[in-house]
């Protein structure tokens, strides 16, 4: 894939998920404006880049408020002229189950994850829209925001609202030949190692080398970073220039298209229904074949 003359900025890339895609993009071309809160980070990381032979260039800023995404945006048109490709991947943790998450834990998740992708998606599209040649924006989401999972109210809600977003934005920026595409990706990161099932697989994969078994690569859908950025990269370039408001997952092997919310089953009564006749309607008609919700608890083969 060639991403010359392209520029991208990366959201949350000092590490991680965000510096792996940091460095997929310089490595097809692109120039990169990475982004962290810690400066140790994102100097590690420029220099990563640099060294391998790309461009890039480093941007401290707590995603969140409209001040940080202009100075990401500023950034890329300062160092590289233009802005072609913003990568949302910034986030943060606070899990708690629900009696127990605070404001603060709700809030500052929240203000990551969903906020910081608006603000910067935002002033993005503004300066894309400007520009007149088009552009991507990727939105990094998780299976969390598709499927709920326990502990995470704050960020389900975020990632769920992020790929809404997306489809929401794909309708808007269409005729500036802007695409809006949302990623859900699931790899080895320091999240997915505190996953029992997986913990002691991906440290021996670390420890010897030897890479992740078919079971996770292929029934889990989870491998290394380096597995997760090819689709980013892919949605930089004109390649993908007819995808969008789609949310894509990639993980290990797997590379899948999620459905978007729509009608399952759906019954008629003339005037309306009462409680009594949903009630009566309800186990063998709408509600015979119920959704499931929540991530499914990973399970390694029987020995």
């Amino acid at each position: 894939m060639d991403l010359h003359g392209k520029v991208a900025v990366v959201t949350g890339s000092g590490r991680g998920l965000g510096l792996g895609y940091a460095q997929a993009l310089a490595a097809a071309g692109a120039a990169v404006v990475v982004n962290d809160v810690d400066q140790g980070a994102v100097d590690a990381a420029v220099a990563m880049i640099t060294a391998a032979g790309g461009r890039a260039a480093g941007a401290v800023a707590a995603v969140g408020d409209s001040a940080a995404a202009e100075e990401l945006v500023d950034t890329a048109v300062r160092e590289f002229g233009r802005l072609d490709v913003l990568v949302t991947n910034a986030g943060i943790l606070r899990d708690r189950v629900l009696w127990k998450m605070t404001d603060d834990d709700f809030d500052d998740v929240v203000r990551v994850h969903l906020r910081g992708t608006f603000t910067c998606a935002r002033a993005a599209a503004v300066r894309m829209r400007e520009q007149g040649t088009g552009g991507r924006l990727v939105l990094i989401s998780s299976p969390a925001g598709q499927r709920g999972n326990f502990g995470q109210t704050n960020y389900a809600a975020a990632k769920a609202g992020i790929v809404a977003m997306a489809r929401t934005w794909a309708m808007e920026l269409g005729r500036s030949g802007i695409t809006v595409n949302a990623v859900v990706p699931v790899a080895a990161t320091e999240m997915t190692k505190t996953i029992p099932a997986f913990a002691p697989v991906i440290e021996e994969a670390e420890r010897t080398g030897v890479p992740l078994p078919d079971w996770l690569r292929k029934d889990e859908g989870l491998g290394t970073v380096e597995d997760v950025a090819g689709l980013v990269t892919f949605l930089a370039s004109d390649a993908s220039a007819g995808v969008t408001g789609q949310a894509i997952g990639i993980g290990g092997d797997r590379l899948a298209l999620w459905a978007h919310p729509k009608e399952k089953a759906v019954a008629f009564a003339d005037g309306g229904w009462s409680a009594d006749a949903i009630a009566a309607q309800w186990p063998d008609g709408v509600g015979a074949e119920p959704e499931t919700y929540g991530i499914l608890a990973p399970k390694a083969p029987e020995a």
